[in-house]
């Protein structure tokens, strides 16, 4: 169903309200009360987009502060103080404010522009919305690979992407930690995908592009939380990246480039000291399974700092200059 705003003021004057599921009655009534179509589009967006990044973010920080969960953090000795989950946000509300908002905020007139639609009801199917998210997930995941190896070069390293790897041991709030350049620069696989599809197709809901940024951030979010548990998506889909697989970029520096999935990375072979440094665990763990877990933790705290100090002179060699410490404390 379509409507011209022009020759219909009220927006909804020819639509059945009664035959909406009641999701679709609360988005007629979100519109109608705002009365701008454009307001109401950009407001709704960004207002998604900070609670979904921090109620997404804050049951991390709750886990953080619970020392029985550390048995399932990949950095047990690597606990982000309530300082630094402060200036963490600080900064991650800077960028949402003066990057994202605007971004957000463009991205519906553009979109529109090229046959999205927005206030229009019902919604599209799980059928429809469902191979246009999978395509989402695809195209982001290898433009994040190429991209994210690039700020990993000379000056974007050291002027842009060395922000967000201040974090050895990331944690929720952190996934968004970044220089504004960086926010705009991954923000783009994961915006450009669903423009794509809008301009070859001609038909494409926001809120289809709702739970795509939904999930996308959930993703990140989970990535960098620095916790492995038993039920977490990688033990389900193999492929699936999660954390433990990006916990290891930050820890190490190199390597695991790709978001979502792992293949880009095993294809490339962008993941070879991940797989010796997990092999070489599993080895000693096997070596050692006779020992008691005090010295387990102690030797796998031995394999990270060799792997996190291969990583300083390798960031070293990528910026030019000589390894500094990080600055997550260590307790």
């Amino acid at each position: 169903m379509s409507f011209n705003v022009t020759s219909h003021p009220d927006l909804y004057s020819s639509t059945d309200v009664a035959s909406l599921n009641w999701f679709e009655q609360q988005w007629v009534a979100w519109y109608v009360a705002i009365g701008n179509p454009v307001i109401a589009t950009g407001l709704m967006s960004f207002l998604l987009h900070e609670i979904v990044y921090f109620g997404r973010a804050i049951p991390w920080i709750i886990i953080d502060a619970i020392p029985y969960f550390r048995k399932w953090k990949l950095q047990a000795n690597k606990v982000p103080s309530a300082k630094e989950q402060w200036e963490c946000t600080k900064m991650v509300l800077f960028s949402h404010f003066t990057i994202e908002l605007p971004t957000i905020w463009l991205f519906h007139p553009l979109a529109e522009s090229i046959g999205m639609s927005t206030y229009q009801v019902p919604f599209p199917s799980w059928k429809i919305m469902a191979p246009q998210i999978a395509f989402f997930f695809f195209f982001e995941d290898f433009f994040h690979f190429i991209a994210h190896q690039l700020l990993h070069t000379g000056p974007l390293y050291k002027h842009i992407h060395k922000i967000h790897h201040k974090y050895s041991a990331p944690f929720g709030l952190a996934a968004e930690y970044a220089h504004p350049a960086e926010v705009m620069i991954l923000g783009t696989g994961t915006i450009l995908g669903p423009l794509m599809y809008c301009y070859f197709t001609r038909d494409f809901h926001i809120v289809t592009m709702y739970v795509w940024i939904t999930l996308r951030l959930f993703q990140a979010i989970d990535a960098h939380s620095g916790y492995d548990f038993p039920w977490s998506l990688q033990h389900i889909l193999p492929f699936w990246s999660g954390a433990e697989h990006h916990d290891f970029h930050h820890m190490a520096f190199t390597n695991n480039f790709s978001t979502s999935f792992r293949w880009w990375d095993r294809i490339c072979g962008t993941d070879d000291k991940y797989l010796e440094y997990r092999a070489r665990v599993k080895a000693a763990k096997a070596a050692m399974k006779n020992a008691t877990k005090e010295q387990q933790d102690a030797m796998e705290r031995k394999l990270m700092a060799e792997v996190e100090a291969e990583g300083l002179r390798a960031e070293a060699e990528a910026e030019g200059s000589a390894p500094r410490p990080k600055t997550v404390k260590v307790q």
